[in-house]
């Protein structure tokens, strides 16, 4: 009697259909849920077709691209069954690569405008040093060996200027050396590459068409005539524009990333729970 009642009862056929139209619902319904779709947008297909042009040097083919795909949806799965259990936590690789994807969006948001020539200018005074063209050197040199002593030095310019006043080739003087006897239109940047700095400095102040010496360098001591000099000068915008517009942008990505990490840090509080190393006394 009681069951015939139940079943007669409105609360108990709501619940039944209820129960059903649930059981439809996820019978018919596409398993997507948490993280289980996985989306193959059109900038996707296109970064993948980037790549591959990139190192083979043509589109790919149907297959080939059915392929990149799959391989995407290999990598893609992977991944997120790793993070379902928790390996990306405290993976230095992983943070890593998020912390360089960051950067890179933080710079391609500061790479929207296009520097002016005002911009350019204002950058190119301030970082004189990084655009200066390098003095131009023409000169002949004569090894004197690496004789540590003063007396010695003197000895052997006095013998080197001695053979060169009687009509000597300067290139049959002095010690055997591998060094360049003569560099003719030579930046001095790339003279102080071969012989030092300091030796590529020094013929910045000798006096044209004289020899002089003795001149360190990073072998030993030299005898040296400078025949022509073209100082050092910083060159108009116009001459080093595209140099100037690359040296700007990287500033302005490096100054993006710095002034966007600080906001980000100031939102954090660090907290350190071992005590900080400190120095023994």
């Amino acid at each position: 009697m009681r069951i015939r009642t139940l079943i007669r009862e409105p609360m108990l056929h709501f619940l039944l259909i209820g129960i059903t139209l649930f059981a439809v619902y996820q019978w018919r319904a596409p398993r997507d849920s948490a993280g289980r779709t996985i989306v193959i947008t059109r900038g996707v297909v296109n970064d993948l077709v980037t790549q591959h042009v990139a190192e083979k040097g043509r589109e790919p083919s149907a297959a080939e691209l059915n392929h990149l795909i799959e391989a995407y949806v290999h990598d893609e799965v992977l991944y997120r069954e790793g993070v379902k259990i928790g390996l990306e936590r405290d993976d230095i690789v992983v943070k890593r690569r998020v912390r360089q994807k960051i950067d890179m969006i933080v710079e391609e948001d500061a790479s929207t405008r296009t520097p002016t020539d005002a911009d350019l200018s204002a950058y190119l005074t301030a970082n004189q040093a990084r655009f200066v063209q390098p003095a131009i050197l023409t000169f002949e040199q004569v090894f004197l060996g690496t004789s540590t002593s003063a007396t010695g030095e003197v000895r052997a310019v006095a013998v080197t200027y001695r053979a060169l006043r009687s009509g000597v080739n300067a290139a049959e003087l002095g010690e055997p050396t591998l060094l360049p006897h003569q560099m003719t239109r030579t930046p001095a940047d790339l003279v102080a590459r071969d012989f030092g700095a300091a030796f590529a400095a020094a013929l910045g102040q000798v006096p044209i068409g004289e020899w002089a010496g003795p001149i360190d360098s990073s072998f030993g001591a030299h005898y040296v005539r400078v025949s022509d000099r073209t100082p050092a000068a910083m060159p108009p915008l116009a001459a080093v524009r595209d140099h100037v517009v690359r040296e700007w942008e990287n500033e302005r990505r490096l100054r993006a990333r710095t002034d966007a990490y600080a906001k980000m840090r100031s939102a954090y509080h660090v907290s350190i729970e071992a005590e900080p190393a400190t120095e023994r006394p």
